[in-house]
């Protein structure tokens, strides 16, 4: 329970600090903790945000805000969201470009 509390407090923080930001980057302030400022999660057991489909972020904060996806940090971040907040989360999250590459070791078992 204290993480969470920790975590809320943060969201809070942040979410003032981010004011000047795009509308889905300055939201996405507070998920930096563990998601990473540009959405490559920092923590083991979070998810990496960056290059999403806006479709599925849409949904699963959708569902952690209703509690039909279980998570006790995510259900209390996402509780407070408005439609609006979790559509800009969404189209900033999603519109992170990645790249993937393969490692120097793949490289050198090609032919």
């Amino acid at each position: 329970m204290t993480r969470t509390l920790v975590l809320v407090a943060a969201l809070v923080a942040t979410h003032v600090l981010a004011a000047g930001a795009p509308p889905g980057r300055a939201k996405a302030q507070p998920c930096s903790p563990c998601h990473g400022a540009s959405g490559i999660s920092t923590v083991p057991d979070a998810p990496n945000l960056a290059g999403q489909p806006r479709v599925y972020l849409v949904g699963q904060l959708k569902a952690f805000r209703s509690g039909a996806r279980k998570s006790e940090v995510m259900n209390v971040i996402a509780k407070p969201l408005a439609d609006d907040d979790i559509e800009q989360l969404a189209d900033w999250f999603a519109s992170i470009a990645i790249e993937a590459k393969p490692s120097a070791s793949n490289d050198a078992a090609k032919p």
